[in-house]
């Protein structure tokens, strides 16, 4: 009990100084005089409080004295006064952040040499965990980038709006320096709305953008130097591959995939049927393979209930009873068809 009642003296006796504050502020604005004594019976304070009242604004730099004529002042703007007060914490934060500019400099003449010996040693392979240390990562690979990037996203339709908006952000500054950025979707981005708007901005700036019915995974390359790749237990992490070789295989995977692939364009622009009707065929010919559900709906891009709803819909559409009975009569068709073709051709 006696805690509250000590501690309700305690703001009231605060409430009491910032009344007396304002009202001498006011004061010494008025009459431009520190006079405390005609302070304190103009506004009905006792001496002792307007003294105190005076040593709390001078401190804020809220009331100045003049030098040339002792007792007589003026009121700062309270604008001027945060300023004054502000200079020397600003000149501090500077001070701090040419120390970190200074020591980032000092440590980035070590990272030729770390790379080098990351080669040495064999360790041409890094696994990365943590979304933050992956960030940072591309951050500097992108900074560091002389002459190309190209990424892979089957992601598709589920980047949110905000994610899209972030990439845009992160590719402005690659295009702008004129480095060729390549992307390639999964057909089934062209009806999402937000990767439509992303890749209309992207392309203003010159990025270029495919899409391909299956893509083989995510994957970044800055300058067929540098690899970014999932981890294949879905964690934020990446395994980062600098080896020669094994970027150079990835590049010629990249490649094949982009030349099959079509210039990215929204799927009313293309018929929605025919766009389904390319969907359906590649959900059959990936049944045909034997893959399952989450399998498909990871190549084709898309939720796993949208993938479900479309394979339903084409068991229904060919009266198959089951997978393998559906898969044969496609597998038939197909050769049926490789026949007749090279019967004209003959």
């Amino acid at each position: 009990m006696d805690k509250w009642l000590i501690g309700g003296a305690l703001a009231a006796e605060a409430s009491a100084a910032e009344e007396a504050d304002r009202a001498v502020y006011q004061w010494v604005a008025e009459h431009r005089r520190l006079d405390a004594a005609a302070a304190a019976e103009a506004i009905g304070l006792d001496a002792a409080q307007a003294r105190a009242a005076l040593e709390r604004l001078a401190a804020a730099r809220l009331v100045h004295a003049d030098p040339q004529e002792p007792g007589t002042g003026y009121a700062v703007a309270p604008e001027v006064a945060a300023a004054q007060l502000a200079a020397p914490v600003e000149e501090e934060i500077r001070a701090r952040q040419r120390e970190l500019l200074a020591m980032r400099e000092q440590l980035r003449q070590f990272t030729s040499s770390y790379q080098r010996g990351v080669r040495a040693a064999g360790g041409a392979l890094e696994v990365v965990s943590g979304m933050h240390t992956v960030r940072t990562l591309m951050t500097r690979a992108a900074a560091a980038c002389r002459g190309e990037v190209f990424t892979c996203q089957p992601a598709g339709g589920f980047r949110t709006p905000d994610t899209l908006r972030d990439t845009l952000e992160r590719d402005r500054p690659l295009l702008e320096r004129g480095i060729r950025l390549r992307v390639l979707h999964p057909h089934t981005s062209r009806f999402h709305a937000p990767t439509q708007a992303y890749v209309a901005a992207a392309a203003e700036l010159g990025a270029e953008h495919r899409t391909a019915h299956e893509l083989f995974g995510r994957i970044v390359v800055y300058d067929r130097e540098t690899a970014f790749l999932p981890m294949s237990d879905g964690s934020w992490g990446a395994v980062v591959i600098r080896e020669p070789h094994t970027v150079a295989y990835l590049c010629e995977l990249f490649e094949h995939a982009w030349e099959q692939a079509a210039v990215f364009a929204d799927a009313a622009s293309q018929g929605l049927e025919q766009v389904a009707r390319e969907i359906d065929h590649t959900i059959l010919r990936l049944l045909g393979a034997g893959l399952k559900d989450e399998a498909i709906a990871r190549r084709l891009g898309m939720s796993l209930r949208t993938a479900r709803r479309h394979i339903a819909d084409i068991m229904d559409g060919l009266g198959a009873d089951s997978r393998a009975r559906r898969a044969f009569r496609e597998a038939r068709q197909s050769l049926m068809a490789a026949l007749r073709a090279c019967l004209v051709r003959d």
